[in-house]
Formats: structure tokens, C-alpha cells, sequence
């Protein structure tokens, strides 16, 4: 098929290269041979007037009238799978989709277990991709790589809808035989304690750490680590502080010889949301697993006021 005399099953190969930059990926990942991707280059090249790709050093390097494609072709193109492949009807039980989900290891050990629990009851079936967050998760979604995020509301993308799961609070974790295992916490005490924080990968900093930041405290750290569920184990035998979730305070308190406290300034409470892509917002299988969340969010926050 032609438009404006373009073949668009070039859309296709061009958003691949668009995306990876080099031929030889493009061409595995649309499971054609290295010449014939060439070939669909040099068409694009053609059609556009442009190079496209140009080489720099060892890779490739888009050029402008590239940079300026590269968006726009893959929101068609996920327009289009988001049209020709979401089913009218989604029934859980008779489905074996499988939903590929963007979370962090906190969402990971609190909320997903309840999702689970709740998905069980209704499909035996249905599979996850539970995927690492990444430093830039709303690309994932423009990519068409994660149905959905979940992800603090503060770093979702405008250009997509967003809803509101639940709101989370920090607390300050100590070894419960150190310096600072009776309370209260005093604000000297915090900036006189060394530190252990989450850094995630790629350099951006945690929503806590960008609060603190934020709020003016500085904080000595003396311990970084990419996992947030990793951080209390990492408190026991030292005269380390850390602030975490409330959620990671209290499960891990019932197992690890830990205090735990209110830090000695107030820190906003992390809103926690899901995102999706505005052209899946009708799909009926992303209704269902969004409504399936929070539910699971409603669940987890009564079992934690309870305990």
C-alpha cells in the first residue's frame, strides 16, 4: 500500500532503524537479511530527500529531518497496533495476554503481590511482564514497549493519561542496637548519620532523594545502592540512617533488628500513579488491569492501616 507515494510497509523498517541505528539490528529485529534492510534505506533516502542515518565513528547518528520522523512514525505505528490488535471484549479467564508492566522493586514487593492475588482469582491464564523501570519510562510507552508504568505522579508524562493508585509516606530506619535506635530523630542527628540511598540506574535521582533535595537537607551518603527493597538489610550492624517508604519501613521492621521513625522534617507524601498510552485508553484488556490495580492499591493500604 502506497500513500503519497510512499510504500508503508517502509514505516515499518523505519522505525526500527529510527530506533536502534544501526542496520545490522534493524534487520535481526524485523527478521529480514542485512541487504534487504539496506535496500529499504536507501528507498527511505530517496522518498525523503534525506540521509536518514549517517555514520559517527563506530554507530550511526540520525540526522535532523530523522530526529523529527522518529516520533511521529512510531505514534503512528502504535496507533495502528493499538487499532487492529485490542480486541472488542476482554474476558480474563478465557485470555492468555500477556501485559508488560513497568515497575520499580518497591512496587514490586508491595503492591504487584496483592495484583497477582487479585488476577488469580479471576484468570489462571492471563501473564505479566513485569520489566525494570528505567530512567525515562514514558519512551517506553511512546515505543509501544510497556502497556503500562507505575511510577510517581511527579515523573509521568503530560502527554499521556495518568490516574492516581495511592499515597505512600517516608519513615527513617535505624539499627535497632546503634546511635540512633530511640527516638526521636533531631535534624542534627540526620545530618550528622551517614546515609544509604537508592540511586537508579542511569543517574536521575529517586523521588525521595529529589524531595530531600528540594527541601533544602543535605544528606552524607556513604552507601548508594540501585535496589530500594535492598536498603534495610544494609542499615543492620551500623550507625546508618535511611528514609525509605513506609511500606518497605514496616516489612521489613517485622524481620530485620530495626527502629523506626518519623524524620525530623516533614517530607510530601509520594503519590503513586499508572500511566498508559492515549490510544490504548479504550482497550478493554488495559480497563480490566487498571481496575484490577486499584483495586490492589485499596487492598495494600487497608492491610497496612490494620497492621
Amino acid at each position: 500500500m502506497r500513500f503519497n507515494r510512499l510504500d508503508l510497509n517502509l514505516l515499518v523498517a523505519l522505525d526500527a532503524m529510527l530506533t536502534e541505528r544501526n542496520v545490522s539490528r534493524s534487520a535481526d529485529r524485523m527478521h529480514m537479511t542485512q541487504s534487504a534492510m539496506s535496500n529499504a534505506l536507501n528507498r527511505l533516502r530517496g522518498y525523503f530527500d534525506d540521509d536518514l542515518l549517517v555514520p559517527m565513528g563506530r554507530g550511526m547518528e540520525l540526522t535532523p529531518r530523522a530526529e523529527f520522523l522518529r516520533s511521529a512514525v512510531r505514534d503512528v505505528l502504535v496507533r495502528i497496533e493499538a487499532s487492529i490488535t485490542t480486541k472488542p471484549m476482554f474476558d480474563p479467564a478465557h485470555s492468555d495476554r500477556k501485559f508488560r508492566i513497568f515497575v520499580s522493586d518497591y512496587t514490586m514487593g508491595t503492591l504487584i503481590p496483592h495484583m497477582l492475588a487479585l488476577a488469580h482469582r479471576q484468570s489462571k491464564s492471563v501473564r505479566f511482564d513485569l520489566l525494570p523501570q528505567v530512567a525515562q519510562p514514558q519512551r517506553a510507552l511512546e515505543q509501544g514497549e510497556a502497556d503500562l508504568l507505575i511510577i510517581p505522579t511527579d515523573f509521568c508524562s503530560p502527554d499521556h493519561p495518568a490516574e492516581n493508585l495511592f499515597s505512600e509516606r517516608f519513615l527513617c530506619i535505624a539499627w535497632s542496637e546503634g546511635r540512633y535506635a530511640t527516638g526521636p530523630l533531631t535534624l542534627d542527628d540526620y545530618g550528622r548519620a551517614g546515609h544509604v540511598i537508592m540511586q537508579p540506574p542511569g543517574g536521575a535521582p529517586s523521588f525521595e532523594t529529589s524531595t530531600i533535595r528540594r527541601l533544602g537537607i543535605e544528606r552524607r551518603t556513604e552507601v548508594s545502592t540501585f535496589s530500594f527493597a535492598g536498603i534495610p538489610p544494609l542499615i543492620v550492624g551500623t550507625d546508618r540512617l535511611a528514609t525509605v517508604h513506609a511500606q518497605i519501613a514496616r516489612q521489613a521492621s517485622l524481620n530485620l533488628p530495626l527502629a523506626v521513625h518519623e524524620p525530623p522534617f516533614e517530607i510530601p507524601a509520594m503519590q503513586q500513579a499508572m500511566q498508559w498510552h492515549r490510544h490504548r485508553t479504550q482497550d478493554p484488556g488495559l480497563i480490566w488491569l487498571r481496575e484490577l490495580l486499584a483495586a490492589s492499591a485499596e487492598k495494600m493500604m487497608s492491610a497496612s492501616v490494620r497492621h
